[in-house]
């Protein structure tokens, strides 16, 4: 007995150990052509297994390679690098739709591409689901005259070396997960063009104006009919679907090799001094935000009940307690117009460096928004933080009730660039007054006329028939004596 508690405990240790600090979970699958090519990213596989990523290598036509067991993912991550020359595709176990409904059920997926080798219809239709056009000259790479690396592309030219601060990604108001200190250097990169209907892409890092799409193999002096120039290309493309999860698609797969971790690159300005690529940094950070580590939120409790200060609270405390452990009917179904009510979410962030989720704070010029909506909001009210605990914190407001009675909704939608989604409905019926909660009409002001008018109306009637009553008609005086007389 003794023994089994200590294997027990043992297993328990050793699981604690090797858990990902990645919010999604640890297992990660690796698809490349060839086994052998996993020494070229020596150190890209050894920062994700220092992370606590637990990699699993198969090949395209790995027969026992399957996205799915029992119906569930096998795996929380999916890395595509490359595939070989002679590969015209993935696999049919890599379909285009299989590959959909791996990101449907809450995976994420990393491509990386590469124009040394012919990008597969396969890889276009599969991006194509995500609104992403790739070339048509499936050879093609990203060119520029004018941000390339003068050591290793100093004829051709198809070595983009960018800044590691112009990261797309960082604007105002967004979160920034993704700039880095130093030059990134994107060897052979297949750049992509993205649909501008949709609201879940974006380009992580664009390529500079002065860069078009060419194929090396054509040799030719021009080039017509041009698939995307300049910012029109992202090098770096993040999609991030309304179930939180996450495909990013990275135009240069050479970018994670150890050689260009380690290269010293420079630009073609004059006065430009060699430096050690950024990339490693760039990767950490990309992989981080791919794979879930950074830029993910949940929320916890949400609460909503009436306000301690509407008089019909007091009428039923209810058996809960709110958050603050106030004695309340907590999440009723039913509330009636022009009650005064109250409404609580709490929020967390998950943190990469602790494995843990702490406080969410958003940024000081963005808000938290609560929507009291039927067909169309009724309200709708910044939600100000009230107080927090370790893990999350609460965000509250109090409101009246609409003048109308109907099915209404708490609304609670919070969608952010590079943030996972928040997304809480909560439905509850509103009622009319009852017929002994109307107040009565003497405390009306404004029925002072009307009840004034009634008992004028009352006295009048009554005078009226006091005096029909008892005034005695008039006698002639030509009858007087009666008849016979």
């Amino acid at each position: 007995m003794e023994l089994r508690i200590l294997a027990a405990l043992l297993l328990g240790a050793f699981v604690s150990c090797v858990t990902s600090i990645s919010a999604q979970g640890s297992r990660l699958l690796v698809v490349l052509e060839d086994e052998a090519e996993k020494s070229k990213y020596g150190q890209f596989w050894l920062d994700l297994e220092e992370r606590g990523f637990q990699l699993t290598y198969r090949t395209p036509k790995d027969p026992s390679l399957s996205l799915f067991q029992h119906g569930i993912p096998a795996y929380s991550h999916l890395l595509l690098l490359p595939p070989g020359k002679s590969t015209k595709g993935l696999g049919p176990n890599l379909t285009p739709n299989l590959v959909a409904d791996f990101l449907n059920a809450g995976s994420n997926v990393m491509l990386a591409l590469s124009g040394e080798q012919s990008v597969p219809s396969a890889v276009g239709s599969l991006v194509a689901e995500l609104d992403v056009s790739l070339s048509p000259d499936r050879n093609s790479m990203v060119v520029d005259h004018f941000n390339y690396d003068t050591k290793s592309a100093k004829e051709s030219h198809d070595v983009l070396v960018l800044s590691g601060n112009d990261v797309s990604s960082k604007k105002s108001g967004v979160a920034d997960f993704f700039s880095v200190d130093g030059l990134l250097a994107f060897p052979h990169a297949v750049g992509a063009a993205l649909g501008n209907a949709s609201p879940l892409l974006s380009s992580i890092i664009k390529a500079p104006a002065t860069a078009y799409p060419y194929n090396p193999k054509e040799e030719a002096e021009g080039v017509e009919d041009v698939f995307a120039t300049g910012e029109q290309l992202s090098l770096v493309t993040a999609f991030q679907a309304r179930n939180s999860a996450r495909f990013t698609i990275l135009g240069s797969a050479e970018a994670l090799e150890d050689s260009w971790f380690d290269a010293t690159v420079q630009l073609p300005t004059p006065g430009a001094k060699a430096s050690k690529t950024a990339n490693k940094p760039f990767a950490q950070k990309l992989t981080g935000w791919a794979f879930k580590e950074l830029g993910v939120i949940k929320s916890n409790a949400v609460t909503h009940h009436l306000s301690p200060s509407d008089p019909d609270a007091a009428k039923n405390p209810g058996p809960n307690t709110t958050a603050l452990g106030i004695p309340m009917d907590v999440n009723p179904h039913m509330y009636r117009i022009k009650n005064l009510v109250d409404y609580s979410i709490s929020l967390s962030v998950w943190s990469p460096t602790t494995g843990t989720w702490t406080p969410f704070t958003p940024p000081e010029t963005d808000a938290i928004q609560l929507e009291f909506s039927m067909l169309s909001p009724f309200h709708r009210l910044n939600l100000s933080p009230s107080h927090a605990d370790s893990t999350s914190t609460f965000f509250t407001t109090t409101f009246t009730v609409p003048d109308q009675h109907g099915i209404f909704n708490f609304l609670v939608e919070y969608r952010r660039p590079y943030l996972t989604n928040i997304e809480e409905k909560r439905t509850v019926t509103i009622r009319h007054f009852a017929h002994d909660e109307y107040p009565r009409s003497f405390v009306i002001t404004a029925a002072y006329p009307w009840i004034s008018g009634i008992w004028m109306t009352v006295a009048g009637f009554v005078g009226f028939v006091a005096v029909w009553l008892y005034s005695k008609p008039a006698v002639e005086k030509g009858k007087v004596g009666g008849a016979g007389s």
